[in-house]
């Protein structure tokens, strides 16, 4: 039986990340998709067709996914055929994300609706049509899921993150002093003892 591992990135992210995955699932071919998307409807555009050309080859398939790159696959993924998924600092909650975004550089609903986009101080464009899209699209997942998370994520809260993992039934592992993106050589030792476990 052939093993395939999906590896998607977060934002500002790359396929070479992927190749951090191959010593830990030897067992599997492991690749990076080199997506484009930055909408979670693009995403489902985009997706589909590179796991479709996957599976072809793949008897198996599993995927880890990182920060947006794991809401993207929420949306493309959510009714395939996927044996388990690693999510790691997953973005599960855009609507409060958008929301929190708004609140601290201070617009209100009406203008955003009003003006379309908005650009931020912080380097962000909130969008209302991306803001109406997620209030009008829930999240169906129902494929075996382990999350990863930093107590120092400044993107979800941890309550954020366990009510999206209580809806789907995953498990979350929360890294004491862990960050949104894991990087220093602590916090891959750490996400790779996690990520060996299952």
């Amino acid at each position: 039986m052939k093993k395939g591992m999906i590896y998607i990135h977060g934002k500002g992210g790359n396929v070479g990340e992927a190749d951090h995955y191959k010593a830990l699932f030897p067992e599997y071919d492991v690749i990076g998709f080199d997506y484009k998307s930055e909408t979670p409807w693009d995403a489902k555009e985009e997706f589909i067709p590179f796991y479709t050309s996957f599976c072809k080859e793949h008897d198996m398939v599993s995927m880890i996914a990182n920060s947006i790159g794991a809401f993207f696959s929420l949306y493309a993924f959510g009714d395939r055929k996927i044996e388990k998924a690693y999510f790691i600092s997953p973005v599960v909650n855009m609507e409060k994300l958008i929301l929190d975004m708004m609140q601290r550089a201070n617009i209100a609903e009406e203008n955003l609706k009003e003006q379309g986009h908005i650009e931020t101080a912080f380097g962000e464009t909130l969008s209302w049509e991306y803001l109406s899209w997620v209030r009008n699209h829930p999240i169906s997942w129902d494929i075996p899921t382990r999350i990863l998370y930093g107590s120092k994520d400044h993107l979800q809260s941890i309550d954020t993150i366990r009510s999206f993992a209580e809806q789907i039934g995953a498990e979350v592992t929360v890294m004491k002093d862990g960050e949104h993106w894991f990087h220093t050589a602590e916090q891959m030792a750490f996400l790779d003892n996690w990520i060996s476990k299952w």
